[in-house]
């Protein structure tokens, strides 16, 4: 069982030596203010938050960190950055050489007003093309290793969106990775079988998007319930304690925005894991959701190419996420994000006559048309 306090720190993987608290720093959406930025910051790291994630494209995420940082608060934290060419080009080319690499690391330090980062991670992994022109001769792996050679960087990992197949290669092949960052949540649970390799490996293992880019935090029906079922103060709540209770999870990101964003993350933190018999409720209850949103529609594509160029299994996405998961906002969002709707639908019925669970498909292109159109 994990130690239910948010400020008593537990090993970060075995590779790297550090130990971190449950909840943690991400600095992606800090307030626009740099005071008002700098007292979350500074309020985040006095309640036991200790790791902190910046990027060097998320604004002046950086330069606000670094002014958090002055006043001894530097040595209270595990700093990280990360940066990738496909994320962000240096200059006016997409270059993954390793004096690019390290020309970006300075530009960090310099905005970060410090000497050297604790950690270095190569930002979003999310093909095999990424990795090997990351690690290729001269590249953004050599860069960092060069840099840590130098002191610049302390320790190095990844993040990653890759295929699960790609990341457990990855994860053999990367004996200089000491953490890696996944997105993971109660509502995509597809990377754990790589958060559970790469612990074997003894690799830090730490999660973005812990409740799924705010959707965990929207009303739902559904999880309210399952979160009244196993004592859980609310949603969020709910999704930030089943990730404290996976035991091969070293801890996550709260994207901060405010202050009562840190607060909740701490009083969640100390309330501590679930049950066993508590994790198993919700692991079926969630099983149950998806295997009817899976029975409604699989994904598997064959539907396609519609003549009139529209996305059915997205919008049969839409339809599931109002229909089974209760979540309305991420519906339309989803239906907004649309290039074409399902009012176009001419219902020709190719569709049908592929489908592999014999959908109504040209029925719902209708029903999503009424609901959201």
């Amino acid at each position: 069982m994990k130690s239910s306090s948010l400020l008593t720190a537990h090993p970060f993987g075995e590779r790297g030596g550090f130990a971190i608290p449950f909840a943690n720093i991400g600095a992606m959406r800090l307030p626009e203010d740099l005071d008002a930025a700098v007292e979350l910051i500074r309020h985040a790291i006095d309640s036991g938050m200790k790791y902190i994630d910046t990027a060097r494209r998320y604004g002046d995420s950086e330069i606000k960190v670094g002014e958090a940082l002055q006043d001894g608060y530097r040595e209270k934290v595990i700093l990280s950055s990360k940066w990738a060419p496909w994320v962000m080009r240096a200059e006016t080319v997409r270059d993954s050489s390793a004096d690019v690499m390290r020309r970006i690391i300075d530009e960090s330090l310099e905005r970060l007003q410090v000497d050297y980062l604790d950690f270095y991670q190569l930002w979003s992994v999310q093909s095999r093309e990424c990795w090997e022109q990351a690690t290729a001769k001269g590249g953004m792996l050599e860069g960092l290793l060069k840099a840590k050679e130098e002191g610049l960087i302390g320790h190095l990992g990844f993040t990653t969106h890759d295929s699960i197949e790609n990341i457990l290669s990855y994860i053999e092949e990367a004996d200089w990775c000491e953490i890696i960052l996944f997105s993971y949540n109660l509502r995509s649970r597809s990377y754990a079988p790589a958060i559970e390799a790469a612990r074997g490996k003894g690799i830090g293992t730490v999660i973005m998007n812990p409740v799924g880019g705010g959707t965990l935090a929207e009303p739902n029906a559904h999880l309210q319930r399952l979160a009244g079922e196993v004592d859980a103060g609310s949603i969020p709540e709910l999704a930030l304690r089943w990730l404290i209770s996976h035991e091969h999870i070293d801890g996550y990101l709260c994207g901060i925005g405010k202050l009562s964003d840190v607060d909740e993350a701490v009083a969640a933190a100390k309330r501590g894991p679930f049950t066993s018999g508590q994790m198993a409720h919700i692991n079926e209850t969630m099983a149950a959701l998806d295997r009817g949103a899976e029975a409604f529609c699989t994904g598997c594509r064959y539907c396609l190419p519609c003549p009139e160029g529209i996305d059915i299994p997205s919008v049969m996405s839409i339809i599931a996420q109002q229909r089974y998961y209760d979540n309305p906002a991420g519906a339309r969002a989803g239906y907004e994000a649309l290039s074409t709707l399902p009012a176009d639908c001419i219902e020709c019925g190719a569709c049908e006559e592929r489908c592999t669970q014999h959908l109504k498909i040209m029925g719902e292109m209708g029903y999503a048309a009424g609901a959201f159109g």
